[in-house]
C-alpha cells in the first residue's frame, strides 16, 4: 500500500477556482476530488456523509475536508484502489448530496502540501504504521458491533418504538423486526436510486420500494432481519438534505 496513503495536493483546490485548464488532463487515480458541496454542512458530518455514500464502491482509505474558506465545498475521497475511485467518479457525478449536485474528477496526488498545511502530515513509515493501527481499531470496532447485533437483534431498538402511518388503532405498537425497513423523513426528490445507493451497501439488499401518491416515505427489503438491522443501525439519521434527516424503523407486514 505504499501509493495508498498518498495525499492531495494543493493543487487540487486551484480546480475549484477555474485553474485547471492550465495543468495537463490528470490521470485516474485512487483519490477523486468533489466540488460544488454545500458550505452550510459541518465537517464532521459531511466527512461522515461522503463516507456512508462513497463506501459501496470499494474499501475509503480517508476522506480529506478542511475548514478554511480557501477549502469550502470542497473535499477528496481516497479509496485503496484506483478501480473504486473510478466506479464512484462514474456513478456519483451529479448526485445530489445536500441540495446541491455534485462535480467530481481524480485528483492529483504528487505531494503532501494539503497534509503539511493541515497539520496532519507524518512521514511515509509513520503514516503507514498509524493506517494500520486504525485499520485494526476499525475492525475491531465493526466485529464489536456486529457481534452485539447477531446477540440482540431482537430487541427492538429505541428508535423502532414509532407510530407507523395508517397503523389503525395499533399504530403506536412498534412492528416486530424483520426483513424490510420503513423509511420516512425523505426529500420529496429523492428517487428509489438514490436510496438504492445508500442501502445497497450493506449484505442482503434487495430492493427499494417508493409509492408515488406518497412522497417522503419508502420501503427498503433485505434477505433476513439481521440484514436489515445493521443497514437500519448504520443509517438511523443520515441526512440526504439538511432539512431532512432519515427516521428508520421496521415496516408493518
Amino acid at each position: 500500500m505504499s501509493n495508498a496513503t498518498a495525499t492531495v495536493t494543493a493543487t487540487d483546490a486551484a480546480t475549484a477556482t477555474g485553474t485547471a485548464a492550465e495543468s495537463p488532463t490528470v490521470s485516474a487515480n485512487m483519490t477523486i476530488y468533489i466540488n460544488n458541496l454545500n458550505e452550510k454542512i459541518k465537517l464532521e458530518e459531511l466527512k461522515k456523509s461522503l463516507r456512508a455514500v462513497f463506501s459501496q464502491f470499494g474499501k475509503i482509505l480517508e476522506v480529506l475536508a478542511f475548514k478554511t474558506l480557501k477549502h469550502k465545498g470542497q473535499a477528496w475521497v481516497v479509496f485503496e484502489d484506483v478501480t473504486s475511485a473510478s466506479e464512484a467518479l462514474k456513478r456519483m457525478q451529479g448526485f445530489p448530496f445536500y441540495d446541491k449536485p455534485m462535480r467530481i474528477q481524480y485528483a492529483k496526488t504528487k505531494s503532501d502540501i494539503i497534509a503539511k498545511a493541515d497539520g496532519t502530515f507524518v512521514p511515509r513509515e509513520r503514516r503507514r504504521r498509524h493506517d494500520e493501527r486504525a485499520d485494526k481499531k476499525r475492525r475491531d470496532h465493526r466485529d464489536a458491533n456486529q457481534a452485539g447485533v447477531n446477540s440482540a437483534y431482537g430487541t427492538m431498538p429505541p428508535h423502532s418504538h414509532l407510530p407507523y402511518p395508517g397503523g389503525g388503532k395499533h399504530a403506536d405498537a412498534p412492528a416486530a423486526p424483520n426483513n424490510i425497513l420503513f423509511v420516512e423523513n425523505l426529500p420529496h426528490e429523492c428517487t428509489p436510486m438514490m436510496l438504492q445507493m445508500l442501502f445497497c451497501q450493506y449484505a442482503g439488499f434487495k430492493e427499494v420500494r417508493m409509492v408515488e401518491t406518497k412522497p417522503g416515505i419508502a420501503f427498503v427489503e433485505y434477505g433476513d432481519e439481521l440484514q436489515s438491522t445493521v443497514a437500519m443501525q448504520a443509517l438511523q439519521g443520515f441526512r440526504m438534505t439538511a432539512q431532512n434527516s432519515m427516521l428508520i424503523s421496521y415496516a408493518k407486514k
